[in-house]
């Protein structure tokens, strides 16, 4: 599969503006993103899971062909209303949506109070998952107790078009989080660090996800920042300074690992869309074609001297 680009809009510390506070300022973004070579768009706002809900109704509306990455977390909303909530969005976008699940909200008072203890938190979303996906998928009405949810006669009478087979996106570093991402996740976000830590990163995930039967059904994503500025909040991104073409080679060497994405933050302003758009995206995308029936080589694509490259946090 070709690489994909997923546009992340930025939460810098001291942005005044949200990115989707001027709907009609945002809509004309979305049209830079969708022609400029993204694919994907995440909806992240610090308003919370009710608000995202919203705003990945109109980014859908509003673009014809951008796929809406919704964050989205366990314990605001009960599986059945989220289910039947979901599945009317990714029916009306004609399958345009993917579901990002992360363990904590945005904030804490988007949110119930939180089963405390690291593995308890992942537990609950493993639970929750699962009630989707039937939810998703089931033919009649059934009943549901488990350790986090009740359910009595749980039905979704109008499914979206994939049904129970909703891309789901996850992250994490630890081994439960890996388990219940091996179990579930369809991409994989990684956590930003050197070739050697990726690559490290994908094979404990393929590990988890193997225990499932699912490690070649696995996509890998990364978070790169191609600007330098201020910086983003929320975001841990492995960062890229350098003239276009470098940061395109770089992002070459992480490629070369089997990753599926790069998800671009930072980029928010029109003039750095287009920009990310007609250079990086482009140069990327040339050199891959050129590439396309070699094999991939990490250790031939290494950043040159001169490139920068750090995680930022």
């Amino acid at each position: 599969m070709p690489i994909e680009f997923t546009h992340v809009p930025g939460k810098t510390a001291d942005a005044a503006i949200p990115f989707f506070y001027d709907f009609a300022e945002t809509a004309t973004k979305l049209g830079l993103i969708e022609d400029g070579g993204f694919q994907k768009i995440v909806v992240d706002d610090s308003a919370g899971l009710l608000t995202n809900m919203d705003l990945a109704a109109q980014v859908l509306d509003r673009t014809a062909s951008l796929e809406v990455v919704l964050t989205h977390w366990a314990g605001v909303v009960e599986p059945t209303v989220a289910a039947r909530q979901l599945a009317s969005i990714d029916r009306k976008s004609g399958g345009r949506l993917a579901l990002r699940m992360i363990s904590e909200p945005l904030n804490d008072d988007d949110a119930e109070s939180r089963p405390v203890g690291h593995s308890v938190v992942w537990q609950r979303i493993d639970e929750y998952l699962v009630l989707l996906k039937r939810l998703w998928s089931n033919d009649r009405p059934f009943d549901h107790e488990g350790a986090f949810y009740s359910i009595k006669g749980g039905y979704v009478p109008r499914k979206g078009p994939h049904g129970a087979d909703l891309t789901i996106r996850m992250g994490g570093q630890s081994g439960t989080a890996l388990k219940v991402a091996g179990r579930h996740a369809d991409v994989f976000e990684l956590a930003p660090g050197s070739i050697d830590d990726v690559r490290q990163l994908m094979e404990r995930v393929r590990g988890a996800a193997a225990e499932h039967g699912r490690a070649g059904k696995l996509r890998f994503a990364l978070p790169v920042r191609i600007h330098q500025g201020a910086s983003a909040t929320g975001h841990k991104a492995v960062d890229l300074s350098g003239p276009p073409a470098q940061v395109a080679l770089s992002l070459l060497a992480y490629a070369g690992l089997g990753i599926d994405e790069f998800m671009i933050v930072g980029v928010d302003t029109s003039r750095e869309i287009a920009t990310a758009g007609r250079e990086t995206i482009s140069l990327l995308r040339n050199s891959l074609a050129r590439r396309e029936h070699d094999a991939f080589q990490p250790s031939a694509y290494a950043p040159h001297a001169g490139l920068e490259t750090r995680v930022a946090r």
